[in-house]
């Protein structure tokens, strides 16, 4: 690590964001989740060591370690696989499960047995004991988590908290400190296991939250779609049913050898051309995309995701031309931040410079992809722009953003281009206020 271009620099430029930055909100949440329940089972060793250390001498305190150690081990595995079967990425570890309550009895056993016929002391005793209990305690909350149902739940735990209860009598403990054990297991086990259901429900939530905000993007294009067939269907159906009918009617006048065949085929002829001059409007309003109507669309549609979209600067006065490329950008690029990325913040931005319009659309979630740019989406928009002349240039930044940057000739001619001053006199500002 201390050499600039070893493995772990080269992974960290290869991957911009970082390993942390590069997961999505989901995996975010389930690492933390898991590396949670990790951390609980280092919890129980510190636990069970802080009697111990210290406190007994080494022939005793060193099988006391070990059988912390080797359960905390034990905890961290079970619980591993048992958040595996509740994701629904492997069965239930039934067998696991059995092993590591059989572990949580043994060592319990055996620190019971040294309490209470070890050497003599009352730090021994207390070390063995506190032992005891913390081991039942985190196997009761472990063993709960790989079962489904409160009742099953709150069962193994009550039986984990009854089990010490009368393993501490029959071990020779006295009677009143029987109950107190018992107490502590059922309550140190069922809040251990509460919480960890809890994170496990609330990982739960977040895969599907996320799966919900998917699925309304792929609503989103499919509607579009329905609507494109609509508006196509409502033009060819009723030209190709008048087509129809004349077509019928001109071969009924020529085999009668009647002249008006011919003018019932120029009549075809025309709806023909009238049918093909509709489609093309149809596709020609389906294809061109209103700059203002798709920012003011990408900012509801990115605030209603929970990202704080922010759009500034003139977005009126372009020739039609780049209005409609423009357009197709921000659709573009609010689709790749919804799907691709994990962004909480986006900017786009608006303005004309030494003749040329400039959009960029900055977020800070990288996309998950392979590399930047790489999108067929991205393709597609380099090729509309080369016909008018415009650039792209997407990727990550430095500071972990994506930054899209577009920028499209304006026509020289006086007519169709913005004046001079059109920057000077339109300071930037929210869609909302440009927006006719």
């Amino acid at each position: 690590m201390s050499r600039p271009g070893g493995w772990w620099g080269r992974r960290s430029r290869s991957r911009p964001g970082g390993w942390w930055g590069r997961k999505s909100t989901p995996a975010k949440v389930e690492t933390y989740t898991r590396w949670s329940f990790h951390l609980i089972a280092l919890i129980e060793l510190v636990a069970a060591s802080g009697p111990v250390i210290g406190e007994v001498g080494l022939r005793l305190a060193v099988p006391l370690l070990l059988m912390a150690a080797a359960h905390s081990v034990f905890c961290a595995v079970t619980a591993s696989h048992a958040v595996d079967w509740l994701r629904g990425q492997r069965e239930q570890p039934v067998r696991t499960l059995w092993v590591f309550g059989a572990a949580t009895a043994v060592v319990a056993v055996i620190s019971l047995a040294i309490a209470e016929h070890g050497p003599a002391g009352e730090e021994a005793d207390g070390a063995a004991g506190a032992l005891f209990t913390i081991v039942t305690a985190f196997g009761a909350g472990v063993v709960a988590l790989g079962v489904r149902g409160r009742r099953r739940v709150f069962t193994t735990v009550a039986g984990f908290a009854l089990g010490s209860g009368a393993l501490s009598l029959l071990l020779g403990l006295p009677v009143l400190v029987a109950p107190v054990i018992a107490l502590v297991v059922l309550t140190c086990g069922g809040f251990f296991a509460f919480t960890s259901l809890f994170s496990v429900w609330l990982l739960n939530a977040v895969y599907e939250l996320d799966e919900a905000r998917e699925t309304r993007a792929r609503l989103a294009v499919a509607e579009e779609r329905l609507r494109f067939g609509r508006d196509l269907h409502d033009v060819m159906g009723r030209n190709l049913a008048v087509i129809a009918l004349k077509s019928e009617l001109a071969v009924q006048l020529a085999q009668r050898e009647r002249p008006e065949a011919v003018t019932e085929m120029i009549e075809v002829q025309r709806l023909a051309h009238e049918a093909q001059r509709e489609v093309r409007e149809v596709v020609r309003g389906y294809r061109e995309a209103d700059l203002s109507g798709e920012l003011a669309g990408a900012q509801g549609v990115l605030t209603a995701a929970g990202i704080d979209c922010t759009v500034t600067g003139p977005v009126t006065g372009f020739p039609a031309p780049v209005q409609s490329a423009l357009g197709w950008v921000v659709r573009e690029a609010a689709t790749n931040v919804l799907r691709h990325g994990d962004a909480r913040r986006c900017t786009m931005t608006l303005g004309v410079r030494e003749g040329r319009v400039v959009l960029t659309v900055e977020n800070d979630g990288v996309p998950r992809t392979d590399g930047p740019g790489r999108g067929s989406g991205l393709v597609g928009l380099r090729e509309r722009l080369a016909e008018i002349g415009g650039t792209l240039r997407a990727g990550p930044v430095g500071d972990g953003s994506f930054l899209l940057t577009v920028e499209v000739p304006l026509p020289a001619h006086p007519g169709e281009a913005p004046p001079a001053a059109f920057t000077a006199l339109h300071p930037p500002r929210p869609v909302s206020e440009a927006t006719p």
